[in-house]
């Protein structure tokens, strides 16, 4: 199967480092063209160089964006940028978020503020400015990027889980609203996938006297069936199937990108 993306132009969140930045390869190397969004513009200027070199030949234009996606304003502001640069959005990826997880009764206002912001109104907000243009074209995809805690939440897992199973929610109503103008909506779940944040931990106390790859193993064993950590190139693949036109009947689902690791379908 050839999943091309030619034509079509995505903006992604948390695109830096990652699986945002393994996601805007993917497009790019498939034809699309790339707007990516996070924090940090130093991070991001290497982000955009590493796009543009997966791109190839790639008639794609990439481009870089510094936003704090955790407050409506710096989305607003970066929207009308990137609509001005590129003329249209095809493909919407909420991926931005980081894992923030601990027993409930510690959680505070400002945790569970925080997590909203950057991990539901976040993608609330741009949703809300990519969904007019999708609507009139009659052409789009949303992809929310949330965790297999979304589905079955462990103990400790608060305030992620609550803000990841709120984006489930928001998957499918949005899904059922918006298939009748050919824009559709899916979920994609991670489970445990090699990433920066694994790296830093292994660098920490639970690493101590291991290899990197004895690190990720152990990490995996007993805990995903397919006995191995994912791939952010892996997870990058099923996002470029979604959102290109090979993904045409699929919307309203969250599919597990996990090993087996989730204890529900």
């Amino acid at each position: 199967m050839d999943v091309r993306m030619d034509g079509r132009v995505a903006v992604i969140t948390g695109a830096s480092t990652g699986l945002g930045l393994a996601m805007a390869k993917e497009f790019a190397a498939s034809g699309g063209s790339v707007a990516i969004l996070a924090r940090k513009a130093d991070v991001l200027a290497q982000a955009k160089a590493e796009v543009q070199k997966a791109a190839g030949k790639s008639n794609g234009r990439f481009e870089a964006y510094s936003c704090d996606v955790s407050k409506a304003e710096p989305i607003a502001e970066t929207w009308k940028k990137v609509e001005a640069d590129f003329g249209k959005v095809d493909i919407l990826v909420n991926n931005a978020g980081i894992s923030h997880a601990k027993p409930f009764e510690t959680v505070t206002d400002a945790d569970w503020q925080g997590d909203l912001d950057l991990k539901l109104f976040a993608a609330i907000r741009l949703c809300r400015l990519a969904l007019p243009g999708m609507k009139q074209r009659r052409w789009g995809r949303i992809v929310n990027v949330l965790n297999i805690g979304a589905k079955a939440p462990n103990a400790d897992s608060t305030p992620t889980s609550v803000s990841r199973a709120a984006g489930l929610a928001l998957t499918k109503a949005l899904s059922k609203e918006n298939a009748q103008h050919n824009v559709l909506v899916n979920a994609m779940l991670v489970g445990l996938i090699e990433s920066d944040q694994w790296a830093r931990r292994h660098k920490g106390p639970a690493g101590a006297g291991k290899t990197y790859q004895e690190f990720l193993d152990g990490m995996a064993k007993g805990r995903i069936p397919l006995g191995r950590m994912g791939k952010a190139e892996e997870f990058a693949r099923m996002a470029c199937f979604l959102c290109s036109d090979a993904g045409s009947f699929i919307t309203g689902v969250a599919i597990n990108v996990d090993g087996g690791a989730s204890p529900v379908v």
